[in-house]
C-alpha cells in the first residue's frame, strides 16, 4: 500500500525531483513519479533532511511539470521477487524480466539494499573452484566463497573471459552450483552476445542473467550489481546452492556514482569520485563470502577496467583493498594474440594457499604453482637483459628460460576460447614446461615430486 501522495514538486534538476520534507519516508525508499501523461515512473529516495526530500527519477525527467507533477511514495525500499524458478531467467538492471516468460511467481519479495556479511558469521573460505583456465586455477586459484576482481582494460576481451568461466566453472564434486551474471552499461551487441552464449547455461537452470545497456537510465546502474548479488544470496543461503557471481563492469557502476554524486552537489574526492567510494563498493564486495551454519556460499568475480590501463585508479585501487587478490590481463599478450591475456606476475590470490594441494587439487599444485611463477619471472629478467647485450651474450640457462617463457605463454597461458581443461591436465602442462629447465633450477620443488612427475617426461 502506497504510503503518500503528493502533487506539485518544488524543484527538477538533472535526473532528480525535490519536495519538501516529509515526514514516514525513508532513505532509498521507492516512489513513482506521474506526469502529464499518467505514466508511471520509478524513482527512489536518495536524501532526506527536515527541510527537503530528493527523489532519483530512473527513466529520467524530461516532460515534468513542477505543477502538474505527482509522486506516491510506496514505503518500501527497491524489491526484486525470488523462488526457485528464478534460475535460468533473464532480467535488466532493475530486476524486471526480458526473457518473455513473464514475472517471477509464487515467491518472494526481498530489498535490494542488503547488509554485508558480519565477520564473526564468516567462515573461512577453503574449497577449490575449478575455472577451466590454466593461469588462473594453477596459478591464481579461485577460492569458494572469495572476492577476486579481473582488472582488465578499454578493448581486452575481458567480455570473452567473463562469459567463459561462466559457462565452465564448476565445484568440483558438487553439483548445487549456480552462476550470476550481470553486466552493467553494457553494450547492445555484447549484451546480445551474452544473451547468446550463455543461453545453453541458462536453459540448463543454473544462471541467472542480469543486463543494464549503455543507453539504459545512469541510475539503473546502481541497482543492478544489488541485484546481482541479492539473487545469489537467496540461492546461496535459503536454497543452499554455492553461487558465482561475475559482474561486468564495475568501472560503470563507479561512473554512475560518480555522475549521480556531482549531480547532488556533493564535494568530489580523488578523480572526481565520491569520498563514500571505498565504503560504497565494500557494501558489494563483503556481501560474498561463506557463512556459519548455512550450506551454500557466495564467491564474486568482478571485473572492472582500468582508465588508460592505469591500476592506482581510485576504482582498481580502492577495489584491491577490499578485495582477496586480483587477476590482470596484459595489452602486450593479447597484441600477441594470446588469449586469456592474463599476466601472472603482478595477478594473485590471496586465499590459494589455503585451497589448493592435497585434499583439494593436487599434492603437487603448491611447488609446482611457485615454481612455474618464479621461472616466468626470471623469464622476464633474461628478456630485459637480452635488450640490452643481445641473445648471444646469454649464458646457455638464461637461453633455456627464454624457451621457457616462450612455451609458457604459447601453450599454458594460451588456451582455445571454448577449452576447458581440468585442473589434472592444467598441472601436467605445467610439468611439461618445467622438465624444459635443468633439474638444478627446480629450487622449489620437492625432491620426491621431482621423482614422481618428471619421471613422466
Amino acid at each position: 500500500m502506497a504510503l503518500a501522495e503528493f502533487k506539485g514538486i518544488d524543484k527538477i534538476f538533472g535526473p532528480f525531483v525535490m519536495l519538501p520534507f516529509i515526514e514516514g519516508v525513508g532513505y532509498d525508499d521507492v516512489v513513482e513519479v506521474f506526469g502529464s501523461d499518467g505514466a508511471p515512473r520509478r524513482g527512489r529516495a536518495v536524501m532526506i533532511s527536515d527541510k527537503a526530500t530528493l527523489i532519483q527519477v530512473f527513466k529520467g525527467v524530461e516532460g515534468l511539470v513542477p505543477d502538474n507533477t505527482k509522486v506516491r511514495f510506496e514505503g518500501r525500499g527497491l524489491e526484486i521477487s525470488l523462488s526457485p524458478s528464478i534460475l535460468g531467467r533473464a532480467f535488466n538492471g532493475l530486476g524486471e524480466p526480458i526473457d518473455g516468460c513473464g514475472p517471477v511467481l509464487g515467491g518472494m519479495r526481498r530489498d535490494i539494499n542488503g547488509s554485508a556479511i558480519n565477520p564473526v558469521a564468516r567462515v573461512y573460505p577453503h574449497d577449490f573452484i575449478c575455472t577451466g583456465i590454466s593461469v588462473i586455477d594453477t596459478l591464481m586459484t579461485l577460492i569458494r566463497g572469495q572476492k577476486l576482481p579481473i582488472f582488465s582494460g578499454d578493448g581486452l576481451p575481458h567480455n570473452k573471459l567473463a562469459i567463459q568461466i561462466a559457462a565452465q566453472s564448476r565445484l568440483v564434486g558438487v553439483e548445487n552450483f549456480a552462476v550470476v551474471f550481470a553486466g552493467i552499461g553494457i553494450r547492445h551487441d555484447d549484451a546480445a552476445t551474452f544473451v547468446n552464449s550463455l543461453s545453453l547455461s541458462r536453459s540448463e537452470g543454473n544462471l541467472v542473467l542480469f543486463q543494464n545497456l549503455a543507453d539504459d537510465p545512469v541510475i539503473e546502474r546502481i541497482a543492478t550489481p544489488r541485484m546481482a548479488l541479492t539473487v545469489a544470496e537467496y540461492l546461496a543461503f535459503e536454497l543452499e546452492k554455492h553461487v558465482l557471481v561475475i559482474i561486468t563492469d564495475m568501472t560503470s557502476y563507479c561512473e554512475a556514482l560518480r555522475e549521480l554524486s556531482i549531480a547532488k552537489g556533493e564535494i568530489p574526492s580523488r578523480k572526481g569520485y565520491p569520498a563514500y567510494l571505498y565504503s560504497d563498493l565494500a557494501t558489494l564486495y563483503e556481501r560474498a563470502g561463506v557463512v556459519k551454519g548455512r550450506s551454500g556460499s557466495v564467491t564474486m568475480l568482478p571485473i572492472l577496467t582500468m582508465p588508460n590501463d592505469d591500476i592506482t585508479h581510485p576504482i582498481p585501487d580502492l577495489t584491491g583493498f577490499i578485495t582477496e587478490g586480483q587477476i590482470v590481463l596484459s595489452r602486450a599478450l593479447d597484441a600477441q594474440g594470446i588469449y586469456p591475456p592474463i599476466d601472472p606476475l603482478p595477478s594473485l590470490s590471496r586465499l590459494m594457499k589455503d585451497g589448493i594441494g592435497k585434499g583439494f587439487t593436487r599434492e603437487d599444485h603448491p611447488s609446482l604453482s611457485s615454481q612455474l611463477f618464479a621461472a616466468y619471472s626470471r623469464d622476464q629478467d633474461v628478456k630485459a637483459l637480452a635488450d640490452v647485450v643481445g641473445k648471444d651474450e646469454l649464458s646457455e640457462v638464461d637461453k633455456t628460460y627464454l624457451n621457457f617463457g616462450e612455451s609458457f605463454e604459447s601453450t599454458f597461458i594460451n588456451q582455445g576460447k571454448d577449452e576447458d581443461r581440468d585442473i589434472g591436465d592444467s598441472l601436467d602442462k605445467g610439468w611439461d614446461l618445467l622438465s624444459m629447465l635443468p633439474v638444478t633450477e627446480l629450487t622449489r620443488i620437492k625432491s620426491e615430486d621431482i621423482e614422481k612427475y618428471l619421471k613422466k617426461k
